[in-house]
């Protein structure tokens, strides 16, 4: 290959990385060229999977600052590079790999921190984003319901305490004294 292809490659799996909030090197030794569009089509428009070659991406990863995955790149790999929800992603390999136990998941990068295969998989155990958002949601509304049950008890025991003060003043008679001027008195 030319020196000027393999410069427009590097170029292009930089960009990649650039426009992508993580990024998932899997090896896809042993599936089919079937299985891959499978997995490309589970993927959805969340994130795009690519064949590369070790050493040109290499090169753009570390031209983009992520040196943590150098020793990932061995034996055939490829990279899915996530613009979407990177748990949604992560459970679509998952649940791949599961499926086809010949990708294996190697690491990863998320937000320039590297992640080992263990890790993706604790991010794909995680709910979606619209879940985590809903139940926040949740509890905030919760939060709210206590708080204003709280702020409209007080006025009503308020109440509830000077009608009852009003019904024993009534019932005693206003001229009875209370017990504590009778103690003054007494003294």
């Amino acid at each position: 290959m030319a020196r000027p292809d393999k410069a427009a490659a590097v170029a292009e799996i930089t960009e990649l990385f650039r426009g992508s909030n993580a990024a998932v090197l899997t090896e896809y030794r042993g599936l089919t060229v079937k299985q891959v569009k499978t997995l490309r089509r589970s993927l959805g428009d969340n994130a795009q999977y690519a064949v590369v070659k070790n050493t040109l991406t290499k090169i753009a990863a570390n031209e983009v600052g992520i040196t943590e995955l150098d020793d990932l790149f061995a034996g055939p790999t490829a990279v899915a590079f996530v613009t979407g929800d990177p748990v949604e992603s992560a459970k679509a390999l998952r649940d791949f790999a599961k499926e086809n136990p010949a990708l294996v998941i190697k690491g990863g990068v998320l937000d320039g921190k590297a992640l080992s295969a263990d890790e993706i998989k604790k991010l794909a155990d995680l709910e979606s984003r619209e879940v985590l958002l809903a139940k926040l949601a949740g509890a905030l509304k919760a939060k709210q319901s206590q708080t204003a049950a709280l702020f409209q008890a007080l006025p009503s025991k308020l109440v509830r305490t000077v009608e009852a003060l009003r019904e024993k003043v009534e019932q005693g008679g206003a001229g009875t004294p209370a017990p504590a001027a009778e103690e003054t008195a007494a003294e």
